[in-house]
């Protein structure tokens, strides 16, 4: 190698370390990314019988995920925040946690939430334990918003142009191809992206239905002090918590079982709470157990084990963060289309004769 192909590899070298740095620096935002694009992209290219332009199609594929999903959570918090004023203003909580001048007496004080009663309380002082308690957390608040909008922008930038240009990249890395080896592995490795984290986003959806029939049939029989609060949203967040691992969807219908025994404990009306046992057994069966056997094989892939799978969504949070969750199942599909395809031509073996078997019992996705 002459002095002039040396530095120019020093110099790539370089600018491949620095790249990289910034890649690892914002690992959960890229990750993220590209699991919206791999869920996006069918929809996408779906959407070109429409003869919509690349950037219209783009943009509705993010907003059809996006808008809905941060309605959702924004919903969630506001409902939140009405329900804990209404508990607070029904039950003795300013008492429990301390001080006649706690802010969280004078939040249940507060009678009128309304642009006109907020700005009526600030000058009379009301809301100024609340504007002091803001101010001293003031810095880490503001590096956690900063943090979470950097995040988001970077994610729908880069899940954007991803779609926008996927498959020019997908080409360029086509131009290092050596004896087919590459492109074999690349074809492979993208379809069986498309199909584990396309299948997750089919799997939210499903559980969201059933979740939504189960509590909406759970309110139908059960009597009002005991019924599922917000059956609908109960349901959509049910689904999004499917895709943590372990816990999963216990997240959201135990807190809804703990909430639902609140009035019966408090009216010692104790009988009812026979419908809150049977709302937990009615759920971990038909909402948590049965899917998961049922329709986690349709959508967990083409080759991909569930079981493997499965232990990805485990594992991945542990070692990697929350990002985990999306990063640890590209991270198997990548070593496994790897091991099935490049692996055994570098040692000499034909993958057509040691190709992948989907094991008995489990389905194909594009079967489904």
């Amino acid at each position: 190698m002459d002095e002039k192909r040396f530095v120019i590899a020093l110099f790539g070298l370089v600018i491949a370390l620095i790249v990289g740095f910034i890649a690892y620096r914002f690992v959960a935002p890229l990750t993220v990314a590209v699991f919206l694009y791999y869920s996006t992209r069918r929809l996408f290219h779906r959407l070109e019988r429409f003869r919509l332009p690349a950037r219209v199609r783009a943009m509705v594929s993010l907003s059809l995920i996006g808008v809905p999903l941060i309605g959702l959570l924004s919903y969630t918090v506001l409902l939140l925040l009405l329900e804990a004023r209404r508990f607070i203003g029904q039950y003795p909580v300013a008492e429990t946690v301390g001080a006649e001048n706690s802010w969280v007496g004078d939040l249940a004080e507060l009678s009128n939430p309304t642009f006109d009663g907020i700005v009526a309380a600030y000058r009379s002082g009301q809301l100024d334990p609340l504007i002091e308690f803001v101010s001293e957390q003031a810095s880490l608040l503001a590096s956690t918003l900063s943090g979470l909008v950097l995040n988001l922008l970077i994610t729908i930038v880069v899940t954007y142009y991803l779609l926008l240009d996927g498959s020019k990249f997908h080409e360029w890395l086509l131009t290092f191809d050596d004896d087919a080896m590459v492109r074999e592995y690349l074809e492979a490795a993208d379809a069986e992206l498309e199909a584990v984290l396309y299948g997750n986003l089919l799997n939210v959806i499903a559980i969201s239905i059933i979740a939504v029939v189960t509590y909406t049939g759970y309110n139908v029989i059960a009597p009002a002090a005991v019924e599922v609060p917000y059956p609908a949203l109960a349901g959509a967040l049910t689904g999004v918590a499917s895709l943590i691992p372990v816990i999963g969807m216990k997240i959201v219908y135990v807190p809804l079982a703990a909430v639902t025994t609140i009035q019966p404990i408090l009216g010692d009306d104790l009988a009812l709470l026979v419908y809150v046992a049977g709302f937990l057994v009615v759920v971990a069966v038909v909402v948590d157990t049965i899917p998961d056997i049922v329709l986690r094989p349709y959508f967990s892939g083409k080759t991909t084990h569930v079981g493997l799978l499965m232990l990805a969504y485990i594992f991945g949070p542990v070692v990697f963060g929350f990002h985990g969750l999306f990063l640890a199942p590209i991270v198997l599909v990548l070593a496994l289309t790897f091991a099935d395809t490049a692996l055994i031509r570098l040692l000499g073996g034909d993958p057509d004769e040691a190709g992948p078997a989907v094991p008995r019992g489990q389905r194909r996705l594009d079967e489904f």
